[in-house]
């Protein structure tokens, strides 16, 4: 195990931030929560970044910072008002914190900023890595807005953009409204459901992060993805066989996108075969290999 180190995260009260913090601190790691309140208890740190405003001290304090704040993309629906909060929520924490690490003294050894594989677009047919160009689509332009926001970073630190895919877990995620539709006896295929969907276990995403900050010094885009991509509609069938509930009734694919419009694009219909290769060979193991290994745990 590594030495005992500090670590500053932003959204550690969110879905991937709650297990990745549980993780450190199992490993005998230190973290610091930004919270957007006065702090509570000696583990907190005050910040605004609607205001692009907080301390340049909790950054000396930190061995490594990890942003996971912004907008939760899995609330629907995506209104005018809350695409914006979307992109907005990320391109303002995560500047605040490339700043303060610009200004700070001592400056973290590593910062692992938050992206999406949402950067690719829909690219059927395509093996998705980190070189390959960015795609369309709003989700693809808010992925390189947020990376754009934290590259400045790389002057004083190493930086990692990490870039996730559909996380399985409980409590949370993108698979929160299929496992809603599941519990009602409502899943079925979304369009033809032939599209690839580039998953990746909570624990193995908390785990990868970890990985990134202390176990290699590789830097840039990291594709937070499994080692086995598999359709959209074999994940909502074995979700729904893991709830024992049905498989049966479709949702074509021009009434999700009648419905949702971008979030049904982007979030359901997009089409990533995203490959895992440079964190494999960075180092990490994964510990669910499959989605029917990550969805027994759920």
């Amino acid at each position: 195990m590594s030495a005992s180190k500090t670590v500053l995260i932003a959204g550690a009260s969110g879905f991937i931030g709650t297990e990745l913090t549980a993780q450190l601190e199992a490993a005998g790691h230190t973290v610091l929560r930004l919270v957007r309140r006065p702090a509570r208890t000696a583990l907190e740190r005050t910040w605004d970044p609607e205001a692009r405003w907080i301390k340049t001290v909790h950054l000396d304090d930190a061995d490594a910072v990890v942003n996971l704040s912004g907008a939760s993309i899995s609330r629907l629906p995506w209104t005018f008002q809350y695409k914006k909060e979307i992109l907005q929520s990320r391109i303002a924490a995560t500047t605040t914190l490339t700043e303060a690490i610009l200004r700070s003294e001592n400056p973290p050894e590593v910062f692992v900023s938050g992206s999406a594989v949402g950067f690719y677009g829909d690219r059927p047919g395509e093996l998705l890595t980190e070189s390959s160009p960015m795609g369309t689509g709003f989700l693809a332009k808010v992925a390189a807005a947020w990376e754009r926001a934290a590259e400045p970073a790389r002057a004083r630190t190493r930086l990692v953009t990490a870039r996730t895919g559909i996380v399985v877990g409980n409590g949370g995620g993108a698979l929160k409204p299929l496992s809603l539709l599941a519990k009602f006896g409502l899943a079925g295929p979304l369009g033809d459901g032939s599209q690839i969907w580039p998953w990746i276990s909570l624990h193995d995403e908390a785990a990868a992060i970890r990985h990134l900050l202390f176990g290699t010094e590789v830097a840039g885009p990291v594709d937070l993805v499994g080692p086995h991509p598999v359709s959209a509609g074999e994940i909502a069938r074995k979700l729904a066989e893991s709830m024992h509930r049905p498989y049966w009734l479709p949702a074509p694919a021009w009434a999700i996108k009648a419905v949702l419009a971008d979030a049904g694009r982007d979030l359901l219909l997009s089409n990533q075969n995203v490959s895992a290769q440079k964190l494999v060979a960075s180092g990490f193991v994964f510990r669910e290999q499959t989605i029917d290994e990550a969805l027994a745990r759920l």
